[in-house]
């Protein structure tokens, strides 16, 4: 071979993998692109927590174009945490891509029946099905150890002990972050665990969820159950029940990822 054609072919070889590399990058742009799919986010939260449980994944999402608003559920019933979230929806200038954790999987699941979503992120999450409610899901599994730090008051509403918070909870975040969770935990309605969704919305909305491989909340094998249930696209994290807070930029990247394959015309394919 001449010293022509080597250095024509090398020529050739280096051209081929920069395509490549532009291609995969330009691929990766696009599905989180929020011009290319759905550009508005709402994050609904989950029991014992608040709207700042997506305080680190809030600006993720923001510097990639996303606009992004978190709910503040009373907690109170399934019907007032839905009602909240479709007040959210409502005030939406497009299609939304709806994102639940934990107990907010269920609120979702009710929710996201509203015609401005497009799909739903469950995230470390319950995902009934029509006419289930969290207790229905729940019993289908082991009890994650954390259900035994929940404690109901003489009023009827759930908190978590600080050993709950501590170890069950957040156990992977900083000392620090786990107190500021215990002061802020959200007081949730019993009678919320009993309430069932009337119709799942996953039947008809394309749907992801992130799984808490660490989760001592919900038990990660429901969690993987449910996801392929649903038929969702699924990344499972070595979290706990927070991924939001311990790994909040895998869980803004895979949010924003479910963003850029939700069309803004339409659904994506089930």
């Amino acid at each position: 071979m001449s010293k022509f054609n080597t250095i024509l072919i090398g020529a050739l070889a280096t051209a081929l993998v920069a395509f490549v590399s532009r291609t995969q990058i330009e691929s990766r742009q696009r599905q989180e692109d929020p011009k290319k799919g759905v550009k508005n986010i709402v994050l609904v939260h989950g029991a014992f927590a608040d709207g700042s449980s997506w305080s680190k994944v809030i600006p993720l999402l923001e510097a990639k174009g996303f606009k992004v608003t978190a709910v503040q559920n009373p907690l109170t019933s399934l019907n007032d945490d839905v009602t909240a979230t479709k007040r959210i929806i409502a005030l939406q200038d497009g299609p939304v891509l709806l994102v639940g954790h934990s107990w907010g999987g269920v609120v979702i699941s009710e929710a996201g029946n509203d015609p401005k979503v497009s799909g739903l992120v469950y995230v470390a999450a319950f995902a009934p099905d029509n006419g289930e409610s969290l207790n229905d899901v729940a019993k289908t599994a082991t009890p994650a150890p954390g259900n035994e730090q929940v404690r109901a008051d003489a009023t009827g509403f759930l908190t978590l002990t600080p050993k709950g918070i501590f170890e069950d909870f957040a156990q992977d975040l900083p000392m620090p972050e786990r107190k500021l969770i215990l002061a802020t935990q959200g007081q949730w309605a019993a009678l919320t665990t009993g309430e069932k969704v009337s119709k799942a919305a996953w039947h008809e909305k394309p749907s992801w969820f992130i799984v808490g491989g660490k989760d001592r909340m919900i038990n990660p094998d429901l969690q993987r159950t449910l996801a392929k249930k649903i038929n969702a696209q699924s990344l499972e994290l070595n979290s706990s029940h927070v991924p939001m807070l311990s790994q909040p930029a895998k869980v803004a990247a895979f949010i924003a990822r479910a963003a850029g394959h939700v069309g803004s015309k339409g659904l994506a394919s089930k």
